[in-house]
């Protein structure tokens, strides 16, 4: 019984420490000094709460939200897997993120619960382009 109690802090530590060894931590976007677009570019930033949660926030300029991470690994090839709960669309999605040697991010994958996939092998499904490299902004903003 002691055991199952502290289970949630420990796996929430784990997970906190998991994105934070990472580099994961921080604001992201494709072009930091543009303003925020659905279109054009979201500023997506990562968080670590008071608490231990992990929260993922997009901000889409004309809307914002807040989703929590609750799931972290790294793989062998260094690919961080993430899957986070998002509550407007009821549903956790997973999504595979690679630190490139400048620094800057890129989405692998990204798919849904059933298997569904926007993003597949660095490129998205619909277009077959590749997805753009993120770059860390050095001011969060929310």
């Amino acid at each position: 019984m002691f055991w199952i109690a502290f289970a949630p802090l420990a796996h929430a530590e784990t997970l906190a420490a998991t994105v934070e060894q990472w580099g994961l931590l921080g604001s992201w976007a494709i072009d930091c000094a543009a303003r925020p677009d659905r279109d054009k570019g979201a500023l997506l930033t990562y968080e670590i709460r008071k608490d231990g949660r992990v929260m993922y926030r997009r901000n889409f300029g004309d809307t914002r939200d807040e989703n929590e991470v609750v799931s972290a690994t790294v793989d062998a090839r260094g690919l961080l897997n993430l899957m986070v709960y998002f509550p407007s669309l009821r549903q956790t999605r997973e999504f595979g993120l690679m630190l490139a040697e400048d620094g800057s991010l890129r989405a692998i994958y990204n798919r849904s619960e059933r298997g569904e996939y926007t993003i597949r092998d660095g490129k998205y499904v619909k277009s077959g382009a590749p997805t753009p490299p993120q770059q860390r902004c050095s001011q969060q903003s929310s």
